[in-house]
């Protein structure tokens, strides 16, 4: 089990129902269709007012890439690509990359180098590929956003639950053992609100956020090769300037294992 959502939810589902448990309380109490009928359907509501169908359509989408490992190009992978690429460019001219653009798989940056292979202005290249980058931010923002309005929602919507059990019970006082269970029964609407809010709802927005910056980074590493490269740089040159995007750590790990393969030739 690679997936960290996942492994969130089940410690999460376990520290309410465990944390029950230890408290005394009955699990029973799960067992409450209007509180799930308020929070769920509440939220769903709530969400469906907030935005438009066109960016609810996506919602699938989002549950999808929180619940599956989304694979990204490594950072020091795409470094070596770009120094081979550079290498090539140097010894046979740019126009030597237009047999291996059809090997390439991620759309963005096949299509920034086509822009350097037709012999593009660098600042039209960078300008358009900026846009590019701009504009799935902005998806990815829209995307995130949806997630977060609903944990903002859940835990009000708890509220307004327990008001309406406690509306309910205390309607009738007159047998008080069936007036502490309703009470009991009221406050289930809150603890699911909390608990969808903080637990479900604010957490996938953060991943969605933190997915989008990883891919983001990546883009811009792409655009900063391939303007590197339409500049004719010197393979080092390449290498130092895309290693910025990596950690000391990754750096040190990379330089350890290129000077593992020199040895190996030796």
């Amino acid at each position: 089990m690679k997936n960290s959502t996942i492994i969130g939810l089940i410690l999460g589902f376990a520290a309410v129902i465990i944390g029950m448990v230890l408290k005394g309380a009955s699990l029973s109490a799960f067992l409450n269709p209007a509180a799930f009928m308020i929070i769920i359907v509440g939220t769903i509501a709530a969400v469906t007012i907030a935005f438009p169908l066109g960016e609810l359509k996506k919602v699938g989408t989002l549950f999808k890439l929180l619940f599956t490992e989304r694979p990204l190009v490594k950072r020091e992978d795409l470094i070596k690509q770009f120094v081979e690429w550079a290498g090539i460019t140097r010894r046979e001219g740019l126009l030597a990359l237009e047999a291996r653009v059809d090997d390439i798989e991620d759309p963005f940056l096949k299509n920034g180098m086509r822009m350097i292979i037709d012999g593009n202005d660098q600042d039209l290249v960078r300008d358009v590929l900026l846009e590019d980058i701009s504009a799935t931010e902005e998806r990815h923002k829209a995307g995130a956003l949806i997630f977060t309005q609903a944990g903002t929602y859940a835990p009000t919507l708890g509220v307004l639950g327990a008001v309406i059990g406690l509306i309910a019970a205390l309607a009738d006082m007159s047998d008080m053992e069936s007036l502490a269970h309703a009470i009991s029964a009221a406050f289930m609407a809150t603890l699911l609100g909390i608990f969808t809010g903080y637990v479900l709802w604010h957490p996938m927005a953060n991943k969605l956020k933190r997915l989008s910056k990883a891919e983001i980074q990546i883009r811009l590493m792409m655009l900063e090769g391939l303007l590197s490269i339409q500049s004719g740089v010197s393979t080092i040159a390449i290498e130092q300037k895309l290693s910025v995007f990596l950690t000391p750590t990754e750096r040190q790990a990379m330089k350890a294992k290129e000077e593992g393969d020199v040895e190996q030739k030796a």
